[in-house]
């Protein structure tokens, strides 16, 4: 694991397709940490019983399920955080313990937003991290690729447009010092931002989302 915050850390590059990577996050917290997405090597597991372990995992859409879940699960005794409208992908590995429905704060500082569109439970997680910085966390909503640019998460046949924008226009509303992607096809899945530059991004998501 590599530590990229003060409170977060980031497992190693994995690749479940070609020309896809990703990786997931460890939010350490004295309330108990957080890992967002999803890791399949096992060997991070002792890293993170040295961070404190996991309170809970919160995925951000059906993609990132897989028997790791499990592993990490008996490993902590670690809550399942996935969005209601996936119940029936999450079956085959198991049944959420925290059900995302509406927009809502939990644990005090990580609020949960349902943004529809790439996938019909996709969430994304907006943290205010006790280093003052504010870390958006975007699943595959929007993700980083290549040339520092961060596009939309549609895929034909599979995402709903009309709700994919919904949801961009609802991200664009905040303010991120540092935006995650789950996916990512640049060199890295995050990326400073400053909030002045963060609606700009997405516009850009925006108008290749449109053809604008």
């Amino acid at each position: 694991m590599q530590q990229i915050q003060p409170d977060l850390w980031q497992t190693e590059l994995e690749n479940p397709a070609p020309g896809l990577t990703t990786h997931a996050y460890l939010l350490t917290r004295k309330e108990g940490n957080v890992l967002f997405y999803n890791t399949g090597h096992a060997y991070e597991l002792d890293r993170m019983a040295q961070l404190g372990g996991v309170e809970r995992q919160y995925l951000s859409h059906r993609d990132e399920l897989g028997d790791s879940i499990n592993l990490i699960r008996r490993r902590f005794n670690a809550h399942l955080g996935g969005h209601v409208a996936e119940l029936s992908d999450f079956a085959r590995v198991c049944r959420p313990d925290i059900l995302f429905d509406e927009r809502d704060m939990h644990m005090g500082n990580i609020e949960v937003i349902p943004t529809p569109g790439h996938s019909p439970g996709s969430t994304c997680f907006y943290v205010e991290s006790v280093t003052g910085k504010r870390y958006l966390f975007t699943g595959d909503t929007l993700y980083l690729a290549d040339g520092d640019e961060w596009r939309a998460g549609f895929i034909k046949g599979i995402s709903n447009r009309e709700a994919l924008l919904a949801s961009l226009a609802v991200l664009r509303q905040l303010a991120p010092h540092l935006v995650i992607s789950s996916a990512f096809t640049g060199p890295a899945g995050y990326q400073a931002m400053t909030p002045r530059d963060w609606p700009h991004q997405v516009d850009r998501a925006v108008a290749g989302l449109t053809g604008g």
